[in-house]
């Protein structure tokens, strides 16, 4: 196939990225022993922590999905980043000193050392599993779309190849490797955030035009668009397209006039041409002009308000329940070191954030046609909207392609360590990880190739929306666990396994749903949608309620397991798990 200029500085940006990850990757390649591969030997800096950390956290949702949900829903959207940024600050109150403190490599092992039961450790188990296979899915369906759009190759290609990339990576290395190349991948990302924004304002405010508050979008240029999921867009004002495909059930062929305040159902497969500056139409329930755009709770989408408390709820406690995100506190040295490095994600988080949410805005100037088409590719679009089809957008279309890929392979690396972690600590039996090889790797290979098959089929989810529904599921499981399994000594086994299956079954059950039944737009739909403000109060209840009713079972020592969480290391009562061969 005949590639153009931005697609080949796109395709060697990425290929570079891959290359730079396997060579930084390499550094952990000495790994020995079980906490290299586990924990780094919790030995790594605050700072370099932090970086990782940060690294990891900044996904597909993060880089594609956010600018897209602003681009479309503006104010509206903003609390996704807010909600992403402020789970860091219940963690760092909450969960990061004492976690680290307690010794433990998983969130299994955690579970096992407060309250010594079988059960609730298998019951974790399942849930990591759960957890980390519907976050790293929509990883590496975005590292295949991004290289679909930006080449044109099949979407499929990027995905196995960003899987296949990710399992040798941390097969070989472990979390030692890991930690380098996410510290790495977030200054990649970052950088690759930070220019088209600066370039994009320059270009915006010296332009002297800017956003019309009281019309919709318009088209800057003859535009194109080729719907590929079937969407009902809402026409604000009358604008006549030329349509090739099905517009509202009827073939068509031809120019279509689409009256003002009217409602069109276009199928896959449609193509529409619209003229410069014709208004550009919206999805259905999506705010029609700048000014609606700009205000909170102005869509149209029923029951906003609920959508939005449960949105708030499962990203200011989804955090603290990632097992990917609390398998990088373990790494550090000790719980001082693990709150320093919550402290410098929370400004580097914020920082990124912000140019993101300035990336949406730009979008929504620059690329209105994805208010028609599809928000994902707004950041992979925009290089060339700002700069052109020459060689400087290609060489901007370059770092934007290999920032979106070190957001997917961060995070999957990330993901896929934390689930090979609780592969070879509770599944595989000892005697399978007697050596490095036929221990870690096996497991990582165990944990990642499902994931990595399933992406395979593209699913047309939103990335930044998938994600918010597995924030849902882990605010609703690991969330309660912690929370209570480090401030509350009356937690006993029974009611945290209790709890656990309560918010965990019932988020998951209403993620299913919503994924494979179009549920409709009553209220209950939306608590399907989103769970977490249902099923997370349900978790903590449970949890407390079986707790009191079971309180004869609560361990002896809990008060001093307690003391252990809390106390300054000063003292000299945390300890670790003693190192052992793998």
């Amino acid at each position: 196939m005949n590639l153009n200029s931005t697609a080949i500085a796109s395709l060697t940006a990425i290929v570079l990225v891959a290359v730079a990850t396997a060579v930084i990757g390499s550094i952990g390649h000495r790994t020995r022993l079980t906490s290299d591969f586990l924990v780094a030997s919790r030995s790594v800096p605050s700072r370099l922590n932090a970086g990782a950390i940060s690294g990891e956290y900044l996904s597909a949702a993060s880089f594609l999905g956010i600018a897209g949900l602003i681009l479309v829903d503006g104010a509206d959207a903003l609390w996704y980043p807010v909600g992403y940024c402020a789970g860091y600050l219940a963690l760092l109150l909450f969960v990061a000193a004492p976690l680290r403190r307690s010794g433990a490599y998983t969130v299994p092992d955690f579970a096992d050392a407060r309250l010594a039961s079988p059960g609730l450790r298998k019951v974790c188990t399942a849930f990591v599993l759960v957890i980390g296979w519907l976050y790293l899915l929509p990883q590496l369906q975005g590292a295949g779309l991004t290289v679909s759009i930006v080449t044109g190759l099949p979407q499929w290609i990027g995905s196995a190849a960003a899987g296949v990339i990710v399992l040798a990576t941390v097969a070989l290395g472990g979390m030692r490797s890991v930690t380098f190349v996410q510290a790495f991948q977030y200054w990649l990302k970052l950088t690759a955030v930070a220019v088209p924004v600066v370039i994009g304002l320059v270009l915006l405010l010296g332009s002297g035009h800017g956003f019309d508050r009281d019309a919709p979008p318009t088209f800057r240029d003859q535009t194109s668009v080729s719907v590929k999921t079937p969407v009902v867009l809402d026409v604000r004002e009358a604008v006549d397209v030329v349509a090739s495909g099905t517009v509202d059930g009827v073939p068509v062929d031809g120019p279509v006039r689409w009256a003002a305040n009217s409602e069109h159902t276009v199928a896959p497969g449609t193509d529409l041409q619209f003229r410069t500056g014709d208004p550009v139409p919206t999805t259905k329930g999506a705010p029609a002009d700048d000014e609606t755009w700009l205000r909170p709770l102005s869509g149209s989408e029923p029951h906003q308000l609920l959508a939005t408390y449960s949105l708030i709820i499962a990203t200011f406690l989804g955090t603290m329940g990632l097992p990917h995100v609390l398998g990088r506190f373990y790494t550090n040295s000790d719980g001082r070191a693990a709150r320093r490095s919550a402290v410098v994600v929370l400004a580097m988080l914020g920082g990124f954030y912000f140019l993101v949410t300035l990336l949406g805005v730009l979008s929504r100037y620059y690329t209105p046609q994805l208010l028609v088409s599809g928000n994902d590719a707004a950041v992979l679009l925009l290089p060339t909207a700002l700069l052109g089809g020459g060689v400087a957008g290609a060489v901007l279309g370059g770092v934007v392609a290999a920032g979106a890929w070190a957001a997917f392979l961060s995070t999957s690396s990330g993901l896929l360590v934390s689930l090979a972690s609780v592969v070879v600590t509770d599944m595989l039996p000892r005697r399978a990880h007697g050596r490095k090889i036929s221990g870690f790797a096996i497991a990582t290979i165990l944990a990642g190739v499902p994931p990595v098959a399933v992406a395979l089929a593209p699913t047309g989810l939103n990335f930044a929306e998938a994600v918010a529904l597995v924030f849902a599921v882990a605010a609703s499981t690991f969330c309660p666990l912690l929370v209570l399994g480090i401030w509350w000594r009356g937690l006993t086994a029974t009611g945290a396994i209790a709890g656990v299956l309560a918010g965990g079954v019932t988020s998951a059950l209403a993620v299913v749903v919503s994924l494979v039944v179009r549920v409709g737009e009553s209220g209950w739909a939306v608590l399907l949608y989103r769970p977490a403000i249902i099923s997370v109060p349900l978790a903590f209840v449970v949890m407390i309620a079986v707790s009191w009713m079971t309180r004869s079972s609560r361990p002896s020592d809990a008060g001093q397991l307690l003391l252990r969480l809390h106390a300054p290391e000063r003292l000299g009562l945390s300890r670790d798990r003693l190192d052992d061969r793998v």
